[in-house]
């Protein structure tokens, strides 16, 4: 009896430590060089855990993380809004480490601001 209660123990720290690698914490990206640009969609995924944005930023192609859908949704902002070839202003961080992948703060759709945080 106790070696399966240590066995489900392990089982359940395993599995909460690999949800937290998959987690795009802020503290991975660098809030003290936030960029502030305009560009077009080039591709968006509307789904969780987060909504993606494929935009080019000076030239090169990145990746955006925005707000769970929920989040993005309760603040009136669907996936519509976001699709392909929608220009839109956006204020994110880089990440400290990854090339061509930042984090949202807030995104403009048509002159409305939209907070991800």
């Amino acid at each position: 009896m106790k070696g399966l209660k240590n066995f489900t123990m392990v089982l359940a720290i395993l599995l909460c430590g690999s949800f937290t690698m998959l987690h795009h914490g802020w503290a991975d990206y660098d809030q003290t060089k936030p960029q502030d640009f305009e560009t077009k969609i080039e591709e968006s995924i509307y789904e969780n855990p987060h909504v993606l944005a494929k935009v080019k930023y000076n030239k090169e192609m990145y990746t955006v993380f925005l707000a769970p859908t929920s989040r993005m949704t309760d603040r009136g902002l669907t996936g519509d809004m976001i699709k392909k070839g929608t220009s839109v202003r956006l204020v994110a961080y880089p990440h400290k480490t990854e090339k061509g992948e930042m984090r949202a703060e807030r995104i403009f759709v048509d002159g409305k601001k939209f907070e991800l945080r």
